[in-house]
Order: C-alpha cells, then structure tokens, then sequence
C-alpha cells in the first residue's frame, strides 16, 4: 500500500515543480513553449541555403568560393552563409572542417571540394 501513495506524491511534486518554474518566470508564460519556438526558429534557420561551415582557415576559404562558383555556374542563388561560430557548427554534428551543408543538410566535411564536386552535389541535392 505504501507503493502506491509514493508513487502519487512523487508525481504531486513533479507537478508543483512545473508551476514553480512557470511562477518563477520572467514572463510569465509557459518557459517549454518559448524553448519549443526557439527550435523551430533555428531548424527553419538551418534549413534554408548554403553554408560554408569553419574557422575561416585557408582551407574554408577555398570551400567558399569553389561553392559560389559552382552556384554561379548553374545560375543557382549564389548566396553562402560562412559560419565560424563553434557552437552553430557543432549542432550540424560536424567535428571536421571545413563542411558543407546544402538547405540544412551537411554534404561534406573534412574535405576542400573542388568546383566540379560541387556542382555534382548541387544537382544531387537540388535537382
């Protein structure tokens, strides 16, 4: 019998906790809602373009412009986004640089592509 109460005051706490956080914030709001929003604005974010994801090195440099001249090459939106940001480059899952990621898709890392290997993944990806 003593199972069963411990059970229910454990989720009596859990509840409590969760108006605690909500009482306690700046905002008054549920705090879950506005983390679920700022992932769907960084996912959003992510998905869109061309990135170019590194330190800013020699070697993402090269990736860079080999990117938008392929882009130009198949009169694609030349735009590309160059992320140096640490954290930004780790949340693609990337721990080699420099990478590539086409419309929030990572297509290459650890690698220097040439203009001809990305014009081939360019018409993979996008058709």
């Amino acid at each position: 019998m003593a199972l069963f109460g411990f059970g229910k005051k454990k989720e009596e706490t859990k509840e409590q906790s969760k108006e605690q956080s909500k009482e306690s914030c700046c905002c008054k709001n549920s705090c879950e809602e506005t983390a679920a929003n700022k992932a769907e604005t960084l996912t959003a974010a992510k998905e869109c373009g061309v990135k170019v994801l590194g330190s800013g090195c020699k070697k993402c440099n090269a990736l860079e412009a080999a990117t938008k001249e392929a882009l130009a090459e198949l009169h694609m939106d030349a735009n590309v986004e160059h992320v140096t940001d640490f954290a930004q480059i780790a949340s693609y899952g990337v721990m080699s640089t420099p990478a590539l990621v086409i419309d929030g898709k990572v297509v290459s890392f650890g690698k220097v592509l040439k203009k001809e290997e990305v014009i081939k993944i360019l018409q993979k990806v996008r058709g």
